[in-house]
């Protein structure tokens, strides 16, 4: 429905300018009729906008305008980055172009030091990871690390307030523990709580650090029943939790594939198990050894055959790819260096060994693989050793002969433990968890009410007023 109403010439002037300032980085009204989602929610809030004839026209906007979404990430670790653009991905999927996504660092991108330089940090204490042990639990005390944030939050606060308003946020997803309390606390200021989801998506299995709860969230995702325990312990709302598990990227979480046709496609032995073991995007842990160790393992030197093969993912450590390449195996073995396609090694394997990072355990659960974990980072990784040893879903290790010999019996002497293991790791896996998230924080986006349709500069003059 529209109406119109007499607008003095001076009045129109003046008003022209502010819709001009305020719709200015819409583009023209024709991006607001494009095709509804079946999902689509939809508000009744107006707005006005004046005619060549100095009226002012009352009509419904908001409804079709593509909502922006900010998730916020830091490079600290494979897994932040993964998790955010599964979370992208899914919302495309879900949702075409209802939402516009951005993945941003806005400590990396707007802020200076220390917030600046936490991925550099972060790979030099998890090399020498006493220190990493220390700073985890050192500031694991809320009084500590609220100080420290709010210290820091004084500081930076409008050059993380530019970064978060270039984008002009509908939603705000964290996927990073030291992104809730800053970004939080803009909002407060602005006066922009009412109008911009936030929630929190955990990418720690079990064990997390303090950080990751703040009782500001409109929703806090965890990927196990022992991460929500501990948010409730830590002053979260039961409404505010929900337990979907790890957001794997969408491409591998709902591959269909088939062991048979992988191998011929991957060159593999059609017919020998096959164990696959990773070294991490860097190639880092005990890869060279406990390679040694199963070609050693799976070759029956009665019967002078191999009882399995191996796949070795190396990362990007290409002088560990050129090493083991120049190796005499006497075992099928395939040497591989950054893969982006791990859905398909995984999915031709039988079984997995890797440090206990929750990225690659979320996805040898939702493969069905057994895991043999070698090694965690102390603190965020340690709980997911348990996680999967508990669950019956794998064994942990840090003799790379062990390894080795755990493994020669799983193709062996005991197929049976191997078989009752990738059972319960296809019950313990989650492979809708990043769409449950999508659909979940859509339905937040559907329960606000017109003010979330407001433009920026709309909201912070009502706050300025008010």
């Amino acid at each position: 429905m529209m109406m119109k109403v007499a607008s003095p010439k001076k009045v129109a002037s003046i008003t022209e300018k502010v819709w001009q300032r305020v719709y200015g980085n819409y583009g023209s009204t024709s991006q607001y009729h494009h095709h509804h989602h079946q999902r689509r929610c939809s508000y009744e809030s107006e707005d006005e906008y004046e005619e060549d004839d100095g009226t002012i026209q009352l009509m419904q906007i908001g409804a079709e305008r593509t909502k922006n979404v900010l998730i916020l990430m830091s490079d600290t670790g494979g897994g932040h980055r993964a998790s955010a653009e599964a979370i992208r991905d899914a919302f495309r999927i879900e949702f075409g172009d209802e939402y516009r996504i951005y993945v941003k660092d806005v400590w990396k991108e707007y802020t200076g030091w220390p917030l600046n330089n936490m991925e550099r940090s972060y790979k030099f204490m998890v090399k020498h990871v006493q220190l990493w042990k220390v700073a985890f639990h050192s500031t694991s005390p809320r009084w500590i690390h609220s100080s420290y944030l709010a210290a820091i939050a004084a500081y930076y606060a409008k050059e993380v307030e530019a970064g978060l308003m270039e984008y002009k946020p509908d939603i705000i997803i964290s996927v990073h523990p030291l992104m809730q309390h800053i970004p939080l606390w803009v909002l407060k200021w602005q006066g922009l709580q009412k109008k911009v989801i936030f929630v929190t998506v955990i990418t720690d299995l079990n064990t997390c650090h303090p950080t990751w709860f703040h009782p500001g969230v409109n929703r806090c995702y965890c990927p196990s029943k022992e991460v929500a325990k501990r948010a409730l312990y830590d002053g979260l709302e039961e409404s505010q939790i929900q337990v979907f598990g790890l957001p794997i990227r969408p491409s591998f979480a709902r591959a269909v594939l088939c062991k048979d046709d992988l191998r011929k496609e991957l060159e593999m032995d059609p017919d020998l198990p096959a164990v696959l073991l990773m070294g991490g995007g860097e190639g880092m842990g005990p890869v060279k050894k406990t390679a040694k160790a199963l070609g050693e393992s799976l070759y029956d030197k009665d019967q002078e055959k191999p009882i399995g093969q191996l796949i070795i993912i190396c990362g990007r450590n290409k002088s560990l790819a050129s090493t083991l390449e120049s190796e005499g195996w006497k075992i099928p073995v395939k040497v591989r260096g950054f893969e982006t396609q791990m859905e398909k090694w995984m999915g031709a394997c039988d079984c997995i060994i890797t440090k206990a990072g929750p990225g690659t355990i979320a996805e040898a659960l939702i493969r069905g693989l057994p895991i043999v974990l070698n090694d965690y980072i102390p603190g965020q990784e340690k709980g997911n050793v348990p996680y999967v040893v508990d669950n019956g879903a794998g064994v942990f290790t840090r003799s790379p002969k062990e390894t080795a010999r755990i493994v020669a019996e799983w193709f062996s002497t005991k197929t049976d433990e191997l078989k009752r293991m990738s059972e319960n790791a296809l019950k313990l896996a989650q492979p809708e968890a990043v769409f449950d998230i999508v659909k979940d924080i859509h339905d937040l986006a559907c329960q606000r009410g017109p003010l979330a349709n407001i433009p920026y500069v709309i909201t912070s003059s009502f706050t300025d007023l008010i």
